[in-house]
């Protein structure tokens, strides 16, 4: 037992953290959470079940050998392959827990921004500068001011410490791990420009409720963007507009912004969101179908028609659905009778 204790430590040690900034779920390191009030030994047990080390209670034995049983942390770790002991319990005991930060589909890089600030305790200006970073933008080929819809929706884990710089940094180039070179002959038959694409992908993201419409929604708006027709996308309008509205009346889409398709044809300057690999896939594969028009439901499925005509009818039977699912939420609640004695 001693003889393994001593194998194990002369592992070269090493830095729990070193290269592992913003690893995300198909990493190589191990991802270990310890719950808060856990032992050694059922730290022990989680590390092993992760294959971040091999004998647990071997493991347990040499923390308590070493006075390092108690005290460790809570939290979300990442092991890498071959970490010592010594590196293990160390970070344990040191509280040396990544944080985990979830981007979802289709969140702007203002929440995104919100987001690394609350997570990583950096501060707003050091994140505004970074999504602005004119090295990423040259790179990716981006015209517009901000990496809005290239930080891609994952679960990231960065490690204490994490700039601001280098979490975009590698949100940017998991964009870029997803994307696929052969795609662009695809882009070259669409006659789009990947960054047309992901635009594209980042309204789709935001209309689809259900994941086998995303394709249909993406062919209803490339067949208005071929026919020269204004895309008249709610999603857009609700970007350009200064606070969300859930609801957009006639006054919202008269918004004075690029950003508005209800007024300017064509794709809107960028991304209005950060697009999943599901939407930019039905963007670059869109269903071959000659829908010109949609309408949403309540149970969040879309009618699709060719003509304006068949399109008013589907809007006033979505109208009556939403009133009537609008009336039922207001309806007042009968309290229950009260229940007699004997």
């Amino acid at each position: 037992m001693l003889w393994a204790w001593r194998a194990s430590g002369t592992i070269a040690t090493v830095v729990l953290f070193v290269g592992l900034a913003g690893c995300s779920r198909d990493s190589a390191a191990a991802r270990v959470t310890i719950p808060t009030g856990a032992t050694m030994r059922t730290a022990a047990d989680s590390l092993a079940h992760a294959n971040a080390l091999g004998f647990p209670r071997l493991f347990s034995a040499y923390a308590k050998a070493r006075s390092s049983d108690r005290g460790i942390k809570a939290g979300t770790y990442l092991i890498p392959k071959n970490a010592s002991w010594s590196a293990i319990l160390a970070s344990l005991r040191g509280g040396g827990a990544v944080n985990t930060v979830l981007v979802p589909e289709g969140f702007t890089v203002t929440q995104i921004e919100a987001l690394l600030v609350a997570k990583l305790a950096v501060s707003p200006d050091s994140v505004a500068v970074a999504v602005r970073d004119t090295a990423l933008l040259h790179r990716l080929d981006v015209p517009t001011p901000t990496l809005e819809g290239y930080l891609f929706p994952d679960t990231y884990f960065f490690p204490p410490g994490t700039s601001a710089r280098s979490a975009v940094t590698t949100m940017v180039r998991r964009f870029e791990q997803q994307w696929r070179d052969d795609w662009r002959g695809t882009l070259d038959t669409l006659a789009l420009t990947r960054h047309d694409l992901v635009t594209l992908a980042s309204i789709v993201e935001r209309e689809a409720k259900r994941a086998e419409e995303r394709p249909v929604i993406a062919a209803v708006y490339l067949n208005r963007l071929r026919l020269g027709m204004l895309l008249q996308a709610d999603p857009t309008v609700q970007y350009a507009l200064p606070q969300y509205q859930k609801r957009l009346l006639t006054k919202h889409l008269l918004v004075d912004s690029p950003y508005n398709t209800y007024m300017h044809k064509g794709l809107p300057p960028g991304p209005i969101g950060v697009p999943g690999i599901a939407s930019l896939i039905a963007a670059l594969h869109p269903a071959a179908v000659p829908y010109l028009y949609f309408v949403a439901y309540p149970d969040g499925h879309h009618e699709f028609r060719v003509k304006l005509e068949q399109h008013l009818a589907a809007a006033r039977a979505a109208r009556r659905a939403w009133d009537e699912l609008k009336a039922t939420q207001n309806k007042p609640v009968t309290a229950p009778a009260a229940k007699r004695d004997g």
